[in-house]
């Protein structure tokens, strides 16, 4: 069985394309988690139209660990609220996470419409990812993962303050086996828009630099910058 885990905060927008999107792909197999952070909006309320269990959320890494307390699954599947599957994209995705025998996976992330910002994620993100997959594991948005080996690691680390993701995925790698599967995801380029796409790319560039010279970004030291960027 495959559990599907999605922390949300105020994704009235967002969710029921994901939602909708997970019930299109003809597989029957899973159950799907919403994490929520107290939303102000329709969100619990969509959420209950498409039978999903809700839960108590809060940041990203917290509510997916409250989402892995509860799942049934010997798989998880951590989506954001804001992506969206393509057809067919979970059978796929498992049958290559099965047959390459992953402990972990990720997936290429590509913004819905825009070529221009399909083209800068290829560039940055989806390219970089598969040239150091062997050496320096990244994941994001969409993240699979052995429930076992998930606890084995103590789950996501509630005191990162950005890419908590990436050093999960670092973390599950020393102790099992990292792959990329080459299944697109559709995703939401929102934060980018907010942020701006120059100032949000040098955030994250400075995140990776800092995680990989001294360690993950913490509250009360570099960290502190990113302290609010996830808080939608």
């Amino acid at each position: 069985m495959l559990s599907i885990v999605i922390p949300t905060l105020n994704e009235e927008k967002y969710l029921p394309r994901l939602l909708e999107s997970i019930k299109k792909q003809g597989f029957s197999d899973f159950e799907i988690i919403i994490a929520d952070d107290n939303s102000k909006d329709n969100t619990v309320n969509i959420a209950k139209r498409f039978s999903a269990k809700i839960i108590s959320g809060g940041l990203p890494a917290k509510a997916r660990n409250n989402g892995a307390k509860v799942a049934k699954g010997d798989v998880i599947l951590f989506l954001d609220a804001d992506v969206i599957l393509p057809k067919g994209f979970l059978k796929k995705a498992i049958n290559v996470f099965e047959k390459r025998k992953l402990d972990i996976g990720t997936f290429f992330l590509v913004p819905k419409k825009s070529k221009i910002a399909a083209f800068l994620f290829n560039l940055l993100y989806n390219y970089p990812i598969v040239v150091f997959e062997k050496i320096l594991p990244h994941a994001a948005m969409a993240i699979l993962v052995k429930k076992d080996i998930f606890f084995e690691v103590g789950g996501f680390d509630e005191e990162i303050t950005l890419g908590e993701d990436h050093y999960f995925a670092r973390q599950v790698n020393k102790k099992g086996k990292f792959g990329i599967i080459k299944t697109k995801v559709l995703i939401s380029t929102r934060r980018f828009r907010k942020d701006g796409w120059v100032k949000t790319f040098f955030k994250y560039w400075s995140c990776e630099v800092y995680m990989t010279l001294i360690g993950p970004p913490k509250k009360n030291n570099f960290g502190k910058r990113f302290s609010t960027y996830f808080e939608k």
